[in-house]
């Protein structure tokens, strides 16, 4: 039997102008506004094809944005999964050696429930790649869950 394939439906990149890459993945890509990031942690957009969401992040602090980024970086920050069962993709990452990134977890304000706290939860993937899962996935994309 094989295993369930996960979907990709996010990615973040950190940007020093969020309305200059909104404008161009708008403007040039043809891609759509899903929502807008007004946060303690961070300012930006949410952009979408319909399938995938772009979340363009100005990070506020250096703790949110998570320790391998320095102050000011600007490119690709993460990449988001969507599954059915929040818990039992955890498990597989602890499984195959990858553990939460519970400094970014918390210093975003989520606890120790993956599945209540957010749409997404952080984890330590390969080379150190953040990834988020989700069993709700992120505005604008076709499987998107509200709560």
């Amino acid at each position: 039997m094989s295993k369930q394939v996960i979907k990709l439906k996010h990615l973040a990149m950190a940007s020093s102008d969020p309305d200059k890459s909104r404008d161009f993945f708008v403007n040039v890509m043809g891609w759509s506004v899903a929502g807008v990031v007004a946060s303690r942690n961070a300012n930006g957009y949410y952009v979408t094809d319909g399938n995938v969401n772009l979340a363009i992040l100005n990070f506020k602090n250096g703790p949110a944005a998570g320790k391998e980024f320095p102050q000011g970086y600007v490119g690709l920050h993460h990449i988001g999964f969507q599954c059915d069962d929040i818990e039992a993709m955890v498990g597989d990452f602890q499984e195959n050696g990858y553990q939460p990134r519970h400094d970014v977890n918390l210093a975003q304000g989520l606890g120790k429930n993956p599945a209540k706290d957010n749409a997404e939860y952080k984890m330590n993937g390969p080379e150190n790649i953040m990834v988020d899962i989700s069993e709700r996935g992120w505005v604008g994309t076709q499987t998107y869950k509200t709560l």
